[in-house]
């Protein structure tokens, strides 16, 4: 059993925020692929959810779905309790405005923006009124420590830095969850830590994480680990102790 961090409190309990339900993706072909196969899955509020497996387990294949990018070939997806099938064009992407925010291993920053007009953007495709905007780009970029950048364009930022304007442009819209695809992958350990530190705010103030990963690291920081089978016929949860526990 781990003791949990100072400052590391964790909300598990709280409501479901997105479920998958016999999920399952085909991609065709010829041939077809069968790239997820009858996954089931909670994700909850306040809740640092690993999901792990080997290369072509369907991971991102699975993060895609649960992020409302992808539909599944098999299965349903519920946000808050209600299926997203019948969701289509702009309804769906406010609802995953609204819902979700993104992480990816490429951090995706946009070189020729500022680290503020980053964050506007997100904003922006938010409906976020102007007047607020500012006041909101301003809380973030002081969480992650990036106040002093606010100027600097994306391109001239470090690598550590970048993926802190990823987060912060992931958790500015104020999201449900927030759904990681190998965050810290290209990051050395102290940079990677700070990220972990950084969605740990978020799962204090209620927010789930779900974040897929390879590193052993990262498994243990979760509360709970979904691992994929190489076959895509199989996936289970393993139960870690949850943060605030000890013994």
């Amino acid at each position: 059993m781990r003791a949990t961090a100072p400052g590391r409190e964790s909300r598990i309990g709280l409501a479901t925020v997105i479920a998958a339900t016999g999920l399952a993706k085909t991609y065709p072909g010829p041939p077809a692929v069968e790239a997820l196969r009858h996954v089931e899955l909670e994700v909850r509020g306040g809740e640092r959810l690993a999901v792990v497996g080997p290369s072509g387990a369907g991971k991102s294949t699975l993060l895609n779905l649960l992020g409302l990018l992808d539909t599944p070939t098999e299965g349903t997806v519920a946000v808050h309790g209600e299926t997203t099938a019948g969701f289509r064009g702009r309804a769906l992407d406010r609802l995953r405005a609204r819902t979700i925010g993104f992480v990816f291993q490429d951090s995706h920053v946009l070189g020729h923006r500022t680290v503020r007009e980053n964050l506007e953007l997100a904003l922006i495709a938010r409906s976020v009124p102007r007047k607020d905007r500012d006041r909101l780009a301003d809380d973030v970029l002081a969480r992650v420590g990036l106040a002093h950048r606010t100027s600097s364009l994306g391109r001239l930022l470090s690598g550590g830095e970048r993926q802190r304007l990823a987060l912060a442009r992931a958790v500015v819209t104020r999201p449900d969850v927030v759904l990681a695809d190998e965050p810290t992958g290209n990051l050395d350990p102290s940079n990677a830590d700070k990220i972990l530190a950084l969605l740990d705010e978020q799962v204090a103030q209620g927010v789930a994480v779900v974040i897929i990963t390879h590193d052993p690291r990262v498994a243990a920081w979760a509360d709970r680990v979904h691992v994929l089978a190489s076959d895509a016929d199989a996936s289970s949860d393993l139960r870690v102790t949850p943060a605030g526990a000890s013994g």
